[in-house]
């Protein structure tokens, strides 16, 4: 029903029992206020909804007025308003969340696909496991997951044409409207996307899966097993097939599907989205900006192109708290962008990529966003040869999937970074029978291109010494007790800096976090920095502290800086800040103290 209400209230409003509305239109109390008119009288009926004392009363959340044609409504908490011909009102499903229940962020609200296909899916995944409570303990949610995994995959691929056959309507036609054998369709289909085509007589596949590609890439591997679906979950299940998934973002899908697997972060759509702009604020200075440069600087130069184009292939770029894959995904599209240019500058526009997703690292703590990180990189290389080279080369090649696996699931205070990311030769023992396992005890996979620059990135989590658990407390300890350091008192992001500073005591690297600003005050930076210093690293870039407006609204407040590190002292230092009319400026000095001040590297110790 329309935004979660239960049929028995849209009832009581249609008959008028609960119906507020003083114009003869229709109001919901703590809900909306609408009202269809004459033709042309769209503006005029707004301003007379907005002026309803009846708004008041009944908390009324948003106005609407519509004549058929043309469609307003506002926003009356925030002020914002759309506007739009009435056929394109669901593409502004975005703005009306609030009704639901539901808070997320303006970068999010405006991407209209990406909120529907997850507020769809979220139905579809509480609607399975009603139905399949046991896929919602611990022993099977890994499987859950994976299926969910599964079917995003099956719906991208079906409108890409990367699939002949059609996923969606293919379980529409041969499974029970009663919905009995749709789980049996569905592990059919996934059984003969896990099967070559000259093994598919044996495996005794019928006729009507014949027309799907064999995916191999180990996302079809494994149990075929299906969460048994009610009439209503496949009623869902169409729903979802039925979006267009070309218009897919997967760097905000990605963090919001995210959100979907996890209960109680279900009603914070923008928790774990980070937007480009604030990702680009870490990328940039680390290192994009220098690459503009060195493509600006190439200009036509067909040698100087080409070196630019070897360089970027041996990029790594690793981030050890990934989640579901921004950082990776972001730097991964804005890198093909300037490879793309460098090829049409040397004549060579549908030359296939040199930069591979192997070479885009990551490590997560909890296994659905380590999934969704790999899925999200998979569609976003597909995405870039399409963009770039074009839908016919772009199919040839995609299939079938490798079966590499580079984002490890892991803890990253724990894990050897070395291992997951070397400075040179092959990576973590990622190789496995399935895309999405990560099995650390088979064999190892190659860097493509070996040698080259390493750049970590990332947000990890933050966490007050007052606010960790037990568990985080030991991870510090781990990191900083063979350093004869106390972590009793550093914040917990404070771990991935100090991990910075140690993986670059082994080869050169750059690396830059989202961090609390809590790092550079007060009594943490006598106890991290010095340390951080002795090891060979010196701050690169800062951004000193910004609010981070972009997360839901619970964390809405959260003040951060961006600290960048290296271990080249001949490069130069930029602090970026905000000015008073919210413009980032930015300056350059010979050296970044810990408190994101310019001069030397002093500390305030605390009176003992």
């Amino acid at each position: 029903e329309a935004f979660g209400n239960k049929p028995t209230t849209i009832k009581r409003l249609r008959a008028g029992a609960s119906n507020k509305s003083d114009l003869g239109g229709v109001l919901q109390t703590s809900n909306i206020h609408l009202l269809t008119c004459d033709a042309g009288r769209v503006a005029q009926t707004l301003a007379a909804l907005k002026a309803s004392p009846a708004n008041a009363k009944a908390k009324a959340k948003f106005i609407l007025a519509t004549d058929g044609v043309d469609f307003e409504a506002e926003d009356l908490a925030s002020g914002e308003t759309v506007a739009c011909a009435f056929t394109d009102f669901p593409d502004h499903f975005g703005f009306f969340l609030p009704l639901a229940g539901i808070s997320t962020v303006r970068q999010i609200s405006e991407n209209a696909f990406d909120i529907r296909a997850t507020s769809r899916l979220n139905r579809l995944y509480v609607e399975l496991l009603k139905d399949n409570p046991e896929w919602g303990r611990a022993e099977r949610r890994h499987d859950m997951n994976h299926f969910m995994a599964r079917l995003i995959f099956c719906f991208f691929a079906e409108d890409t044409h990367i699939f002949s056959g059609k996923f969606t309507e293919t379980i529409a036609q041969m499974s029970a409207r009663d919905s009995s054998n749709t789980h049996e369709v569905i592990s059919t289909l996934f059984l003969a996307m896990n099967t070559r085509r000259g093994a598919r007589a044996a495996a005794r596949i019928p006729r009507w899966a014949e027309d799907f590609p064999y995916v191999n890439g180990g996302l079809f591997s494994g149990s075929m097993d299906v969460p048994r679906f009610s009439k209503i979950a496949r009623s869902y299940l169409l729903h979802v097939g039925g979006l267009d998934w070309t218009r897919i973002n997967p760097d905000i899908f990605g963090s919001m599907i995210q959100a979907v697997a996890e209960d109680e972060e279900r009603g914070e759509l923008g928790m774990h989205y980070t937007s480009v702009p604030n990702i680009l604020k870490v990328l940039n200075p680390l290192f994009l900006d220098d690459l503009r440069a060195k493509l600006e600087e190439a200009g036509d130069n067909p040698r100087m192109l080409l070196n630019l184009r070897k360089r970027m292939a041996r990029i790594r770029v690793f981030d050890p708290a990934c989640g579901s894959g921004n950082f990776l995904v972001i730097a991964y599209k804005e890198m093909r962008a300037i490879e793309a240019e460098t090829n049409k500058r040397r004549g060579e526009p549908e030359r296939a990529s040199e930069i591979p997703l192997t070479n885009f690292r990551g490590i997560e703590l909890r296994d659905f966003p380590a999934e969704i990180a790999r899925l999200a990189l998979v569609i976003a290389e597909y995405q870039g040869d399409v963009l770039y080279r074009g839908d016919t080369l772009a199919l040839a090649e995609f299939l079938p999937l490798r079966n590499e696996n580079w984002i490890t699931c892991g803890n990253a205070l724990r894990l050897d970074w070395l291992s997951v990311c070397p400075p040179t030769g092959t990576g973590v023992k990622v190789q496995a029978d399935d895309l999405f396992g990560t099995p650390l005890d088979q064999a190892e996979i190659d860097f493509e291109n070996e040698g080259g620059e390493t750049y970590i990135c990332g947000n990890p989590p933050y966490k007050g010494s007052q606010t960790q658990t037990k568990e985080q407390k030991e991870d510090l300890a781990a990191v900083f007790d063979p350093c004869g350091i106390s972590s009793k008192q550093i914040d917990y992001v404070g771990g991935w800096f100090m991990k910075a500073a140690a993986y670059a005591q082994a080869t050169p690297t750059d690396s830059a976090f989202v961090s609390t600003n809590s790092v550079c005050q007060g009594r943490i930076v006598p106890i991290l920095w010095p340390e951080i210093f002795k090891r060979g690293s010196i701050i690169r870039f800062a951004h000193t502290s910004f609010k981070w407006t972009n997360l839901a609204a619970h964390n809405a407040g959260v003040t951060v800086a961006i600290v960048g590190l290296s271990t080249d002292a001949s490069k130069k230092r930029q602090l970026y800040d905000l000015d008073r009319d919210g413009e980032t400026t930015v300056r350059e000095a010979t050296n970044i103290t810990p408190y994101l001040t310019f001069g030397e590297n002093v500390v305030v110790e605390g009176q003992r």
